[in-house]
């Protein structure tokens, strides 16, 4: 529940701070005192639209902080609205989008007010209060919807219309056909073309290289001849014994390097054909890389990519028969379990109706009717409230039947009958447009919603007032710049509060006692 509201700068809110406790606790004072900008407040930590204009005049922004407890758990939302720029949202300190606290928020306190009224005329809330009342499971139809809806979704990616998908086919089978011709199946294979290119491209010249080392080494007063002439020199010659080792080891080594000279000389070919084709070939894989991809191995995954996609659509038949196919069957699913759905919706409808009508009732509308109708097609999803306020009228829906205060009292029985809604329920004037029995009658109802949860009220009616655990009293100070301040109510200064909402004179004894007798009545009320 809602244990402490903290607002600062926020309309005519210069510094508040209140805590609530359980049960029901009813916001009370004169018009414009402030009553709702407690609920804009709280409406703010729900995510609601931060106002700017709202920021109260000299201060830079307004703020608005929020303490809850659920099962020991405890959680602050804190909303920040400057007066320019974008408001900011914090849970439990750390920063948190709107969308975020509006989600999280939504599972600690619900608002019920006119807007509230203006939802309850919706065929959509209208539908959801009778599944929750009929505990409607709809797993089922939903799971069924979304396998209908990605089958369906499979064959709009199948290969679009006949047109689009042979011109398609001819676009995939030519370039397949570039590629097939390319048959590039190494992708390493133009770097080893490269090499390959280069030795025969400069052969005349390489063989001329090798000649020349060869006559360097091999003919006479070449390296070979020198080196003998060297080591004859120094031979037998103790002090230059290794040294003439290793020259005897270096004429070896040449001896080696003139075979393999020979060899490599021998084996370099001109071959201008063959040079030719690895040049074409070279040509062929520049033009498949402009083509599918940066690279030989980006062209061959391609390569397998149209293949796999080409193969696709020419079995399309065969695939779309077997969606087609599917799909039929996921209809036939679906169908059951909107059947399912709409069994549950149409057998359900009459006990709400009943027990709607059941509760107007005790709220002071005893020849209420209440009809629930369901749309012939299944699930039903086309529900709607109707009700008569009067013996003798045919219902008629809800948004044109009831008045606001009969609004008000239809959604307090649905409350009452679903057993729903957060663990902090706000009742924003849901009393408008009533007064007398079904003042009291309303009062009483909400303190039965407040039995099990925490309720706030903001009320005009000393008869709703009456039955709340806590009462706080809303006034707004005159000046320069007008200061809302609010009042936790003892006993005796509640009957004086009551005395002004019923006469409009505090002072009043007659008043007085008539504030005390409604208190003493609804204090016996909530124990029986």
């Amino acid at each position: 529940m809602l244990v402490e509201l903290a607002v600062r700068d926020l309309g005519v809110i210069a510094e508040l701070s209140l805590d609530f406790g359980p049960g029901l606790c009813a916001l009370t004072g004169e018009t414009g005192a402030g009553k709702t900008m407690v609920i804009e407040a709280l409406a703010l930590l729900l995510g609601g639209k931060a106002d700017p204009a709202r920021v109260r005049p000299g201060a830079e922004a307004s703020t608005v902080e929020g303490r809850f407890v659920i099962d020991d758990v405890e959680t602050v939302l804190r909303r920040v609205v400057p007066k320019e720029g974008r408001s900011r949202a914090y849970i439990d300190g750390q920063m948190a989008t709107v969308a975020h606290m509006a989600e999280f928020g939504g599972g600690l306190v619900e608002i019920c007010g006119q807007h509230a009224h203006q939802q309850l005329q919706t065929t959509k809330a209208q539908r959801e209060a009778l599944d929750r009342f009929a505990r409607t499971d709809l797993d089922p139809l939903r799971q069924a919807q979304a396998h209908r809806r990605d089958l369906v979704a499979q064959l709009a990616d199948l290969g679009g219309d006949e047109r689009a998908r042979a011109r398609e086919i001819d676009l995939l089978r030519f370039q397949l056909g570039e590629l097939d011709e390319a048959a590039i199946e190494d992708p390493d294979e133009d770097a080893l073309l490269s090499a390959t290119e280069d030795l025969l491209s400069d052969a005349v010249a390489h063989q001329e290289a090798a000649g020349r080392a060869v006559d360097l080494l091999s003919l006479d007063d070449g390296a070979g001849e020198q080196l003998a002439a060297a080591i004859a020199s120094i031979e037998r010659r103790a002090p230059f014994e290794r040294i003439a080792e290793r020259l005897g080891s270096v004429v070896a080594e040449v001896g080696d390097v003139l075979g393999e000279l020979r060899s490599i000389a021998e084996g370099i070919e001109m071959d201008p054909e063959k040079l030719e084709a690895i040049r074409r070939r070279r040509q062929t894989l520049v033009e498949m890389r402009r083509k599918y991809g940066e690279s030989l191995e980006e062209v061959m995954a391609f390569h397998r990519e149209l293949a796999d996609r080409l193969a696709e659509l020419e079995s399309h038949e065969a695939r779309a028969a077997s969606l087609e196919s599917a799909l039929r069957d996921a209809r036939a699913v679906e169908a059951q379990a909107a059947a399912a759905v709409g069994a549950a919706r149409r057998s359900a409808a009459p006990k709400l109706a009943k027990a709607v009508a059941e509760r107007l009732a005790e709220l002071a509308m005893p020849r209420a009717v209440v009809d629930v109708r369901i749309g012939a097609e299944d699930p039903g999803d086309e529900v709607e409230f109707l009700m008569s306020a009067n013996s003798g009228m045919a219902p008629q829906p809800i948004a044109k039947a009831a008045s606001g205060g009969e609004m008000s009292r239809t959604m307090l029985a649905l409350h009452q009958i679903l057993s729903v809604g957060a663990p902090t329920m706000v009742f924003d004037e849901v009393d408008a447009g009533i007064g007398g029995q079904a003042a009291g009658a309303v009062g009483h109802a909400l303190s039965a919603i407040a039995a099990g949860r925490q309720a706030i009220v903001v009320t005009h009616l000393a008869q709703v007032a009456a039955y709340a655990d806590a009462q706080l009293s809303v006034s707004k100070s005159s000046g320069r710049l007008a200061v809302t301040t609010i009042e936790r109510l003892g006993e005796p200064e509640r009957v004086i509060e009551l005395s002004r909402m019923l006469s409009g004179s505090p002072d009043s004894e007659t008043a007085r006692r008539h504030a005390a007798e409604l208190l003493e009545a609804a204090a016996f009320d909530r124990v029986h």
